[in-house]
């Protein structure tokens, strides 16, 4: 029998049909035999003991504008499905913490992907500090002395959002640059959440890695070159895929975080790897799935949909 699925990820209807992962998992999910709703987290309440989405009922297909249909609007009982995955992007603010709160409460009798709980203590930029020998240099602070120490140990630094996300607002800071006050003062006068701050990689020229890892195991990856005189390489930012295999550090790294991601409940992981360092473990909306089906024919929607059922005894 085919499981019932729910989608809560933002609106499916503007996605690209081509890179998003949300998307592949979903039209693999049909070809598997499951159904699909489709809700977006502003529709996710609780209800008198009931956890309750306004959504619709979905048909997905790879077809440019014109590759989801819905059918009637309903409310329906989270508690009734036998599979919601969390998957609407970051910003990771208070109300992407309240959808996990929400969902941890029909969880694991309703199976939430990725585990709620451990998306809400395990955000990308702080579940790499576990792994400080796999990390490049790192602080994590808000106080403007603290950073300029660590710029003074370092020299070339990077300066981004704690919690965001796709490149946005990320910094490089070299020896000679002078805007750190400036900037302190810019964060800060936005949000009360610290800073993280990384040594420079220069390797980060030569691109960008997303692992991606299923059930804690390593199926490939894909390098994000940065554009020219761009530090970010994140494909929001412009950055460029290609293909890449897996290195020995690559899979020395992933052998580390690997079962500690299986015992956590994160089925679907995507780990950022510059040179030979890990600078991100991202848990909370991983992408890059359909690049890496282009680029060696590694289907991982396949893959991830064969531990959920296993998990779901089909």
């Amino acid at each position: 029998m085919g499981l019932k699925v729910a989608l809560q990820m933002d609106p499916i209807g503007s996605v690209n049909i081509n890179g998003d992962s949300t998307f592949r998992i979903g039209l693999e999910a049909q070809a598997r035999g499951h159904s699909l709703f489709f809700y977006t987290p502003d529709n996710l309440a609780f209800v008198e003991g009931r956890v309750m989405a306004r959504g619709y009922p979905i048909e997905l297909r790879r077809e440019p504008g014109n590759h989801v249909s819905y059918g009637p609007e309903t409310e329906v009982d989270l508690g009734d499905f036998d599979v919601v995955w969390l998957r609407q992007d970051p910003p990771f603010d208070m109300g992407y913490i309240t959808t996990t709160h929400l969902l941890e409460m029909i969880h694991p009798k309703t199976l939430v992907v990725n585990d709620p709980f451990w998306v809400r203590n395990s955000p990308e930029k702080l579940l790499v500090l576990r792994f400080p020998d796999l990390t490049p240099p790192t602080a994590i602070a808000r106080d403007l002395a603290a950073i300029r120490a660590f710029k003074a140990r370092h020299g070339d630094i990077i300066l981004k959002p704690l919690y965001g996300n796709g490149g946005a607002g990320v910094f490089r800071l070299d020896p000679n640059d002078r805007n750190l006050a400036s900037l302190h003062e810019l964060f800060t006068g936005m949000s009360r959440e610290p800073m993280i701050v990384q040594k420079f990689l220069p390797d980060v020229s030569k691109g960008d890695k997303r692992v991606i890892l299923v059930d804690g195991e390593p199926v490939g990856a894909i390098n994000r070159v940065p554009q020219a005189g761009e530090t970010r390489s994140n494909m929001h930012a412009g950055g460029r895929p290609e293909k890449v295999g897996l290195t020995p550090r690559d899979l020395e790294i992933c052998a580390r975080i690997g079962p500690v991601l299986r015992e956590k409940g994160q089925v679907f992981v995507g780990i950022d790897v510059i040179g030979d360092w890990l600078t991100e473990i991202n848990v909370t909306s991983p992408t890059g799935i359909q690049e890496l089906e282009r680029f060696d024919g590694t289907n991982t929607a396949e893959r991830i949909w064969q531990v959920i059922e296993a998990k779901r005894g089909l």
